[in-house]
């Protein structure tokens, strides 16, 4: 323990000299952005949006304290924060409405509550409502000019809108003002963003040293890192991660997922369908059920993967109902498996709108592509790119636009870079890729 304690002291000081976010864009030496959005459904940072952590008070303590004095705006906050994570530890969204009552039950009593106002602000980004996400941000900062997780709330918003200079500035004074876990892993996102592999798993491991003895944060961090190595082709290197994630959390359900992937790409496919079952058995989440039916489909089970498909909209409708917004999830989901083709390109394009990042980019075109509709699709594959970004899932599409058109040799390009990358970037997509090549 003391060691971790000094490696952790020792990448504190090192973040604290060395972070710079704001000319990312601009050839800056760090290059850093933020992760992506707090939600169930993406396993975002424990805690990080608000401060909330696994040592916070429970439901039923903080449940108390309101019955014993009604007019505490502060366990009110609290009670909304604990809600969040329930709903990040069970993947239930009934949560959101119970952590959005209380959280505005904590601001009609006291209306400058940050905490208050900062649960709302991460619940926003839990919701995929960035635009309220922003503006909830932005209050919480004019409560608190100081108070470094708020810029992340901030700087989450704006990279899902897009806009990705400030989101850069409201990060680089996230670090400068509290280096850390949620600092670190936004240095990782970023470089791995713009296609810095190798510093996205030095930041990752320094997110390692700096996670807590809690189980969520230090599992968290080690499926991340996994991740990494898995971006990259390294099996091996993603299965040590991944177990180190289960060893510090069992039945940690994002590890069993990353698990299935690998176990997939190793052509066990009996083996990922078992430990993808556990994964759903405990956290139904869209991914999940989703990759279950394509594990199904590519052994042959063709009814199985139908019922998975089919219970992923009914997830979806029940998101929707605690107020997320699914339509970029539900887009791809549907351009992938083929299904209403033409009215997941008019949700593609409502959800482009409504989140114009290059994963917004990405899913127009692909979208676009799978109408046949290729000409349009190359611009908004060429802007999902735009970042530079190493992602085998991209690349891919934009592969297979380059085909769909008839550049034969930008199409190889594309294909081999997907694959160089990851050759099982993905069980329904990959063998596609491969095929293309002959």
């Amino acid at each position: 323990m003391r060691r971790r304690l000094l490696i952790a002291g020792a990448a504190a000081a090192l973040a604290a000299a060395a972070l710079s976010l704001g000319g990312a864009l601009r050839g800056g030496s760090v290059q850093a952005a933020p992760p992506q959005p707090r939600t169930i459904s993406d396993g975002g940072v424990p805690g990080a949006a608000t401060g909330a952590g696994s040592a916070a008070p429970t439901v039923s303590q903080l449940q108390a304290r309101l019955r014993a004095n009604p007019g505490d705006a502060r366990s009110y906050a609290l009670l909304g924060l604990a809600y969040e994570q329930r709903a990040r530890e069970t993947g239930d969204p009934s949560y959101y409405p119970k952590a959005e009552g209380v959280l505005h039950r904590a601001l009609k009593l006291a209306p400058n509550d940050l905490v208050a106002t900062g649960g709302l602000g991460s619940l926003a980004l839990s919701r995929h409502r960035f635009r309220e996400a922003l503006s909830l941000g932005r209050k919480a900062l004019r409560i608190s000019p100081t108070t470094a997780l708020t810029y992340g709330i901030v700087g989450d918003a704006l990279v899902e809108l897009g806009r990705y200079d400030a989101a850069f500035r409201a990060f680089d004074t996230m670090a400068r003002l509290k280096p850390g876990l949620a600092s670190y892993s936004r240095i990782a996102y970023g470089r791995e963003l713009l296609g810095r592999t190798a510093g996205a798993i030095q930041a990752m491991r320094m997110a390692v040293d700096a996670a807590t003895s809690e189980r969520e944060p230090t599992a968290w961090t080690h499926w991340q890192l996994g991740k990494l190595y898995w971006s990259a082709g390294r099996l091996g290197a993603a299965e040590h991660e991944y177990r180190a994630a289960l060893a510090a959390f069992p039945r940690y359900v994002y590890a069993l997922d990353a698990l299935a992937q690998l176990e997939a790409a190793r052509g066990d496919t009996s083996k990922a369908i078992a430990l993808e079952r556990r994964a759903v058995n405990e956290i139904p989440l869209p991914q999940f059920v989703g990759f279950l039916g394509d594990l199904y489909r590519s052994h042959g089970q063709v009814v199985k993967a139908r019922t998975q498909y089919e219970l992923v909209g009914v997830i979806q409708r029940l998101l929707v109902a605690n107020g997320v917004k699914t339509d970029l999830e539900t887009a791809l989901f549907d351009v992938d498996h083929g299904i209403r083709l033409r009215q997941s390109l008019a949700l593609a394009r409502r959800a482009h709108a409504d989140r114009p990042s290059i994963d917004g980019d990405d899913v127009l075109a692909w979208a676009l592509a799978r109408n046949g509709r290729c000409g349009e699709a190359l611009a908004w594959s060429r802007q999902a790119l735009r970042l530079g970004t190493r992602d085998s899932h991209k690349l891919f599409h934009r592969g297979m636009i380059e085909r769909c058109l008839g550049h034969r040799a930008a199409a190889n390009a594309f294909l081999t870079r997907a694959l160089a990358l990851n050759p099982h970037f993905s069980i329904v997509w990959a063998p596609v890729a491969r095929r293309a090549l002959r």
